[in-house]
């Protein structure tokens, strides 16, 4: 039996660490880690950890996606045809 735990002592996480763990990866919530009552790191499921870094990933690149175009929008400036730039780096 698996018991969800969210916030444990670093201590008792210590203690605990392969009940800690599994409990991260079957229920796929974050048990926080706390000291003196703060929340000072947290333990996740591997592949929720990997979704989560993809997922940030996917964000900050639409983020940048969009700042270049309203750059472009601000410029004038002409977007460069795929097939060009394909030629340009010999790809084509």
């Amino acid at each position: 039996m698996v018991v969800v735990m969210t916030d444990v002592t670093v201590s008792e996480a210590r203690a605990r660490l392969a009940e800690v763990v599994d409990g991260a990866r079957v229920t796929h919530e974050p048990v926080f880690l706390t000291r003196r009552g703060k929340r000072v790191a947290a333990i996740v499921a591997a592949d929720d950890l990997d979704a989560l870094i993809e997922a940030a990933e996917d964000l900050a690149d639409l983020r940048a996606a969009g700042a270049a175009r309203d750059e472009m929008r601000r410029t004038g400036e002409m977007a460069i045809p795929w097939e060009d730039v394909k030629a340009d780096l010999g790809l084509s």
